[in-house]
């Protein structure tokens, strides 16, 4: 009997280029959260095609949309919240 082999992962990744594109401003400006690498977690939320988009909607409506809160307060609400729930991201 043949040793089964099984994949790393289950999930196919998209290539960068194609993550970087979805990353990118609708009005071509730079985008804030453009560090110049590839965090893993923006690769796997673009991985799922009607996830993805739909959460990149989301966020651009959380963190840059008009609001009660500034760009700095609605941050500093995202960094508690990751170091409450011991996320790394």
């Amino acid at each position: 009997m043949a040793a089964r082999t099984v994949p790393e992962a289950w999930v196919t990744m998209p290539p960068e280029t194609e993550v970087r594109k979805l990353m990118s401003s609708p009005d071509g400006s730079a985008n804030p959260y453009d560090f110049g690498f590839l965090p893993a977690m923006a690769r796997l939320i673009a991985a799922h095609p009607g996830i993805g988009p739909a959460f990149a909607l989301l966020f651009g409506q959380i963190m840059f949309a008009p609001g009660v809160l500034d760009r700095r307060e609605r941050e500093l609400v995202a960094a508690v919240a990751a170091g409450a729930q011991d996320c790394h991201y």
